[in-house]
């Protein structure tokens, strides 16, 4: 289908005496999202929000290797039992840590995608605006390949930037 109707725009634009007025835009997602002040403050909020946590597992994989170290220096000179509660001790504390971690990646990137979809959203408010007001005939947003020429991805950013966040 998207092959079909960019066929169709090609042929327009080669076949067609209107192609003169034919305006093309390009904006690179990607760079909205690294560089645009929105998606900035996003991803600060989410690391603010995350690094109590990040901490905790921080500390938390600290202990498991400390407990993984002492086990393997000094399992030679334990009693078979005290090996077995350290060596379950340290299955528990592993496997705790990795049922947090999967939970900490979940849940950072449910908050990452929450984020970035209102950045989105504001963004192509934005592109729509630009659209409007400068009579472009269509925007892509992905493409293998952008001409320099059409790419009016820092128009956007300075759009984003220039804007309040409410707006």
């Amino acid at each position: 289908m998207k092959k079909l109707a960019l066929f169709a725009i090609c042929i327009l634009i080669s076949g067609s005496a209107a192609a003169a007025d034919f305006k093309i835009g390009f904006v690179n997602t990607e760079r909205v999202f690294r560089d645009a002040a929105p998606a900035v403050r996003a991803q600060k909020k989410i690391e603010q929000e995350f690094a109590k946590r990040d901490q905790d597992m921080q500390k938390m994989a600290e202990q498991i290797r400390k407990l993984q170290e002492a086990l393997e220096k000094n399992s030679v000179t334990m009693s078979e039992s005290e090996r077995r509660n350290k060596e379950r001790e340290f299955g528990e504390l592993n496997k705790d840590f990795q049922r947090k971690q999967r939970e900490f990646r979940e849940d950072l990137n449910q908050r990452r995608n929450e984020e970035l979809a209102a950045v989105l959203e504001r963004a192509n408010r934005t592109i729509k605006a630009i659209a409007e007001s400068e009579k472009y005939d269509i925007i892509f947003q992905e493409a293998v390949y952008a001409s320099p020429r059409i790419d009016i991805t820092d128009k956007v950013i300075k759009a984003l930037d220039d804007k309040p966040a409410g707006k």
